[in-house]
């Protein structure tokens, strides 16, 4: 096990998710994208809830995010980014899978829209400056980094005075319990694989990920200790896991920089 490499090995394996028509990977149709642009702002943070328009403000004037400098942090694959670029917001996206930064781009060609496509590792410093961006969209993503503390203090540092951050998160109920019998509870949290040889040996031979469980107090404390102010959130579940029919896997929350 190498804590440094692990990031690596997720953005492979998310690559070939995408190749294989995983479902984060496959961007929005042109009728999507016109529909985005006669005003309808349709995203999600989580699997199936639409992230409440409210949640933009004070970027979102007519309709429009007029201007606003967004990042999407892990967010490629061509889904969000082109919504909130027919939107007029300036986009910029960074993510570590090639592939999810190919859709970006794919998307982007064929609309005839600019934005800034980055590969990087978020749990390294983002290669931003200080306050460079007005709004934060972070989709589920961060269950692929061990250390989600840095993430939302890199998130707070690149933000400006002001700024919101809108994330969605796995709460980590689902890594209790065993994939091919959902019901069957075998695992201890924090799941951390890199913490235990055996554990990292399934799941790398299991769907080629590393992925990590991480707290409440890690996901929504770690926001305020990093100084946001929490302003909303709500739950959300799927549709595609036998757990998510009982109870509530991911959560999505609306912080802003004072």
């Amino acid at each position: 096990m190498n804590n440094q490499n692990y990031t690596k090995v997720n953005s492979k394996a998310i690559d070939k998710w995408a190749e294989d028509g995983w479902e984060w990977g496959k961007p929005i149709s042109h009728e999507e994208y016109l529909k985005a642009q006669n005003g309808q702002l349709s995203v999600v943070l989580t699997p199936l809830k639409t992230v409440p328009a409210e949640w933009f403000a004070p970027f979102l004037k007519n309709d429009r995010l007029d201007g606003a400098k967004l990042l999407g942090l892990a967010s490629g694959g061509g889904q969000q980014m082109p919504i909130f670029a027919a939107l007029d917001a300036d986009c910029t996206v960074l993510d570590y899978s090639e592939k999810q930064l190919e859709s970006e781009k794919f998307v982007s060609e064929c609309e005839g829209y600019s934005i800034n496509i980055i590969k990087a590792d978020m749990t390294k410093r983002l290669p931003f400056e200080d306050g460079a961006f007005d709004l934060i969209f972070h989709p589920v993503s961060n269950c692929y980094v061990e250390n989600v503390y840095h993430v939302w203090n890199e998130c707070f540092r690149v933000l400006k005075k002001g700024g919101v951050l809108l994330a969605g998160m796995d709460n980590g109920f689902g890594f209790l319990f065993e994939e091919s019998n959902p019901l069957l509870v075998v695992n201890k949290l924090p799941y951390n694989p890199l913490k235990d040889a055996e554990l990292y040996k399934r799941c790398v031979e299991s769907d080629g990920s590393v992925q990590f469980s991480h707290t409440i107090e890690e996901q929504v404390g770690g926001q305020l200790k990093a100084g946001f102010a929490l302003t909303d959130l709500y739950e959300d579940t799927d549709t595609y896991s036998v757990l998510g029919e009982y109870v509530p896997l991911y959560l999505a929350t609306r912080a802003v920089k004072p």
